[in-house]
């Protein structure tokens, strides 16, 4: 199962620049999680933050009573192997073959045997759909292909925390949805705890069970999907709907002066959000999601303090989709379905 991260009062700043402040949240333990927020709120350096790699001025991200920010570093070392990174662009060595750069977590972490890393390995090709391309280097695949060697990579070292930076980007709207669905089937398979960023609205509606957003130098809200996609929040609702009427403009953040005439031109309201549509489930095969019974439990544990619009949206939910008893099976390596549609 995966690991609970919570996060408290952070803060993080380059020079003069602050990127967001006093952001406090939880990652519930196995569920996935998305970060959503405009270009350059901040959500890369956040994931940076939570690893280690990045360190805020304040706050804590505690990890198995370990915090990220304030330990000694050995302590921060050793927490950081429970992590697996997607990077945006894959972040893969050049000069390397998609094997080795597999590879290279176990060769630099463990001490495993040659025979021992190629099962791992192979393995986690094939379950991002990549067999027969383990010979080619990064620049001979296409970027969809080079995503999926990162998250392979990210596999490895069997993490119970994932962070995906942005896993949609430079894909068409056909190989985002293959890989919501990985990203589904996985959860489903090894019940690590993930957190995506990412722009894609879609991804946002239908694979988180949490969501997430940054904007003005902060966090606007975080908490189950439903309190989000059914936000009238105008930052959330405008980013959600992807409409020009609302606080977000074209760099930063519109001044008071355009807020005023859109408000006199009768759209001061902003859109109104998106339908809640229904959320991913495993490909046929796999086990229900363990995180599905465990949120439904935490979830409607605190309907009272939700917005009427997502306690509703909740109960519609658990009304309409009963749950079936979940699978408690073993994570059995290199049994999911492949990507195969995902170049």
């Amino acid at each position: 199962m995966g690991i609970e991260v919570k996060v408290e009062g952070l803060t993080k700043s380059f020079g003069k620049q602050n990127i967001w402040q006093d952001v406090s949240l939880t990652l519930p333990a196995g569920e996935v999680s998305v970060m959503l927020g405009p270009s350059g709120t901040g959500k890369t350096v956040f994931l940076k933050s939570l690893i280690g790699l990045l360190k805020p001025e304040r706050g804590r991200v505690l990890i198995n009573g370990v915090d990220m920010v304030n330990s000694p570093q050995r302590d921060i070392f050793e927490t950081r192997k429970l992590f697996g990174l997607m990077f945006q662009d894959g972040a893969l060595f050049g000069s390397m073959s998609l094997f080795d750069n597999i590879a290279f977590p176990l060769r630099e972490h463990t001490k495993k045997k040659e025979s021992e890393i190629r099962r791992i390995v192979m393995e986690r090709i094939d379950v991002v759909g990549l067999l027969g391309a383990e010979g080619k280097l990064p620049g001979e695949i296409s970027g969809g292909m080079r995503k999926r060697a990162g998250l392979a990579r990210a596999l490895v070292l069997d993490p119970q925390i994932i962070l995906c930076d942005e896993p949609d980007s430079g894909l068409d709207p056909v190989r985002t949805a293959y890989l919501s669905q990985l990203l589904i089937d996985l959860n489903a398979q090894i019940d690590a705890t993930m957190l995506i960023v990412t722009h894609n609205l879609d991804i946002a509606a239908t694979v988180p069970d949490n969501m997430g957003m940054l904007f003005r130098q902060g966090l606007v809200t975080f908490g189950p999907r439903e309190v989000l996609l059914t936000s009238q929040e105008p930052v959330v609702a405008q980013f959600l709907t992807g409409s020009k009427v609302g606080p977000i403009g074209m760099s930063e953040e519109k001044d008071a002066a355009t807020l005023a005439a859109e408000a006199a031109n009768g759209n001061g309201s902003g859109p109104e959000p998106r339908a809640l549509v229904p959320q991913l489930e495993p490909s046929p095969g796999l086990p229900t999601r363990r995180a599905v019974t465990r949120r439904r439990e935490r979830v409607l544990g605190l309907l009272d303090t939700l917005p009427p619009r997502a306690r509703a949206a909740i109960r519609e939910t658990y009304a309409s989709h009963a749950l079936q008893p979940t699978a408690v099976l073993p994570a059995v390596p290199g049994t999911l379905p492949t990507a195969g549609g995902l170049t």
